[in-house]
């Protein structure tokens, strides 16, 4: 399902980046991800998209400054009533429930471990409307230390099962119902998300597939950018982990073909 117009309650739904210079952020990813943009809107949010379908957003860093991070957002059906609940299972409501109108309504929440995740209540946005295909999102990853704090955590608010998956201590979210993914992918359509041993403080990334991971690497490189991992094989997949040049980390993924 590379094409999707809604998401369930409980699914991700959205990724994007708030940096401190959106133009120079949309000519990068332009390069290295072969986007288009639409925007900009309020707050210098752009739209990224791919065959002119909506892929992530990039927008201007908040005054007071935040995080240079690529944002991952799950889809609920009243933001008001999510953060209540995160703050009630153990989890710290960072940015109050507030509305970006027509978009939708907007939260950020940690979790018992600390890693900070949005919740969104879409109105005209529902979310990515291209996923799992060249030059779109794939998947995001939850890095802890406190596995099973955050387990129960993501249970109790959206309702996620975690199952272990290949090399040691790397599990899925599962949410049962859930219809995602392709039908030749390696792990069940029903996967949300996954998490892994963190290496840092608690966080979470986002995977972008693409057509070449070693091009993608070799480009942000020549465009200012960092290659914090270079691409390697794993689970018959090529991946990179990578930095734009403001140190937003994001990791890309040859696509499966076929």
């Amino acid at each position: 399902m590379s094409e999707r117009d809604d998401y369930p309650a409980g699914a991700p739904c959205w990724v994007d980046l708030l940096s401190p210079d959106p133009a120079a952020a949309t000519g990068f990813y332009g390069e290295v991800l072969g986007w288009g943009f639409d925007g900009p809107g309020p707050g210098q949010y752009h739209v990224a998209q791919t065959r002119g379908r909506d892929v992530a957003g990039v927008g201007g860093q908040p005054a007071g400054g935040a995080p240079i991070v690529w944002n991952t957002y799950v889809s609920v059906s009243s933001v008001d009533k999510a953060a209540e609940a995160a703050a009630s299972a153990g989890g710290q409501v960072l940015v109050a429930p507030l509305d970006v109108l027509p978009a939708g309504r907007v939260a950020v929440i940690a979790d018992p471990s600390g890693a900070a995740l949005g919740l969104w209540e879409p109105r005209d946005r529902r979310g990515a409307r291209l996923v799992n295909e060249p030059s779109a999102w794939a998947m995001s990853v939850l890095h802890t230390g406190d596995p099973d704090a955050c387990e129960a955590f993501y249970r109790e608010l959206f309702g996620w099962q975690s199952e272990p998956f290949g090399s040691p201590g790397l599990k899925l979210f599962r949410l049962p119902g859930y219809v995602g993914g392709e039908p030749q992918q390696p792990v069940p359509r029903d996967v949300v998300a996954a998490m892994a041993p963190a290496d840092r403080e608690p966080y979470w990334s986002v995977d972008f597939w693409v057509d070449d991971a070693d091009a993608v690497a070799e480009a942000t490189a020549q465009l200012g950018g960092s290659v914090l991992a270079p691409p390697s094989d794993a689970g018959g997949m090529r991946q990179a982990v990578l930095a734009d040049p403001h140190g937003a980390a994001f990791s890309v993924t040859t696509a499966p073909h076929g």
